[in-house]
């Protein structure tokens, strides 16, 4: 597949400035942009998080081993509530955390009607953050390649891919995804439901490729804790994020309403489905270290160094 590298100025949504790159691929007549921003030393402090979120983002990364030192973070923000309240609870942990660990923010532009993260550029910026932002007509591919799937479970799939990708190409061997309770509880009704299987979305997995893990920190944290973070700092959250789901009723938006009947019902309703749900957050156990290639890496350096110094010895 050929590839066409440009690179210009002065041409990042809403008008920000600074270095751009395009790349245009031709197959498919898909395209894809991509930039980074880095700031030196942040000029904006973000509130502190409620200690009821710190706790229980504290416990599911306990839990789960989640975050190891040197660990090299990618948190996908989509500018809604959940991924800015995760950048903020990940910023601060970062300030006390017993491991040191990096942070930089990705965000997939799906090229859907209306989404527009351009208001979220200053904003990293004054947090001292590498953005890197990615365009894939999804919902284009969607109209083509989408077969007996929900729109919101295709373009995910896709998205995925492509901070897989953005991942290997940057050197990030941690994925930080933003869904909480509430969504794992409404995947798991709608495996049930429509695939008449016991699933749900995983706490702490490695995909397929075994080169990059996913983690989901905010698996113990309820929808509502989310937004009311986000109101009472101010965060400067995308109006709806994803218009194509705010569009149409989903299945996942009829499970939510499922669930908030039930739950007016059985008030510990959540805490009983986390319980339920808690040998599927762990189904196939936790990646073990070294297990996204970081290990892996370091023994071939280690071992080509070695052969290295053996050659010159032996031309000496």
């Amino acid at each position: 597949m050929s590839r066409l590298g440009l690179e210009s100025r002065n041409r990042r949504p809403g008008g920000a400035t600074g270095k751009y790159s395009r790349l245009c691929i031709p197959a498919g007549g898909w395209f894809r942009v991509h930039w980074a921003t880095m700031r030196t030393a942040p000029e904006l402090i973000l509130p502190k998080p409620p200690k009821s979120l710190l706790r229980k983002v504290g416990r599911a990364i306990a839990d789960y081993a989640m975050i190891r030192p040197g660990d090299r973070i990618l948190l996908g923000v989509s500018g809604g509530k959940d991924s800015l309240s995760l950048l903020a609870i990940l910023q601060h942990l970062q300030t006390y955390a017993p491991v040191h660990f990096e942070l930089a923010v990705l965000t997939v532009d799906p090229e859907v009607e209306g989404f527009d993260p351009a208001t979220l550029i200053p904003y990293y910026q004054a947090l001292g953050l590498r953005w890197l932002y990615e365009r894939q007509p999804i919902m284009a591919q969607a109209q083509i390649q989408l077969e007996g799937d929900s729109f919101c479970a295709f373009c995910a799939r896709m998205k995925r891919g492509v901070m897989y990708n953005l991942c290997r190409r940057h050197g990030f061997n941690v994925l930080a995804l933003a869904q909480h309770l509430d969504d794992l509880a409404e995947s798991l009704l709608m495996s049930l439901f429509h695939g008449g299987q016991l699933r749900t979305m995983k706490a702490h997995y490695l995909n397929d490729a075994g080169d990059v893990r996913i983690i989901r920190p905010l698996a113990y944290c309820r929808e509502r804790q989310t937004a009311e973070f986000a109101l009472q700092a101010a965060l400067p959250v995308v109006p709806d994020s994803c218009p194509a789901c705010f569009r149409a009723p989903t299945q996942r938006e009829h499970m939510k309403a499922l669930l908030a009947r039930e739950e007016h019902d059985t008030p510990h309703l959540f805490a009983n489905l986390l319980h339920a749900m808690r040998p599927l957050l762990l189904e196939g156990g936790i990646p073990p270290a070294g297990a996204d290639g970081t290990e892996l890496m370091g023994t071939r350096m280690a071992d080509r160094n070695r052969a290295r110094r053996a050659t010159t010895e032996d031309n000496a």
